[in-house]
């Protein structure tokens, strides 16, 4: 039995995550890749309710356009993953955990998620890490 889909998908997140950033938000880059500040513009699997504003939280694909950074990366549109958020989420075991920004990581396919940067600034979750392995390996914190 099978999950229908190719590839096998994502795994599971080991958290509730609360999803605290709208489309539209504008959030931090957190690695080396040109940018440094993008423009949440679409989520990736989000099917919601007739004019309900579109969340997204950490663990979450979205579609940002950058802009503040290198002249090659502004106002481009990128695929990216959100490893940060300011609202606290619950983790399995019953801890909260909150960062003090929100912020994402821009990735160059949209399949299998490895990180166009070099470097990555600041802390990680653990729920990432499980989640996108790739991210995890230019990481340079884990929390």
């Amino acid at each position: 039995m099978g999950t229908g889909r190719k590839g096998g998908g994502l795994k599971a997140m080991k958290a509730k995550i609360s999803k605290s950033i709208n489309v539209g938000s504008w959030i931090k880059v957190t690695d080396n890749s040109g940018a440094k500040i993008a423009k949440v513009v679409n989520i990736k699997t989000y099917h919601g309710v007739k004019d309900r504003q579109p969340r997204c939280g950490v663990g979450d694909t979205v579609f940002v356009v950058v802009k503040n950074g290198s002249p090659d990366t502004v106002h481009r549109k990128f695929p990216a993953v959100i490893v940060r958020q300011k609202k606290p989420f619950r983790r399995h075991d019953g801890t909260r955990i909150c960062f003090e920004d929100n912020a994402c990581v821009i990735v160059k396919d949209i399949d299998k998620y490895e990180p166009q940067g070099t470097i990555l600034r600041g802390p990680i979750p653990r729920e990432i890490s499980i989640r996108f392995p790739h991210i995890t390996k230019i990481s340079s914190k884990t929390v």
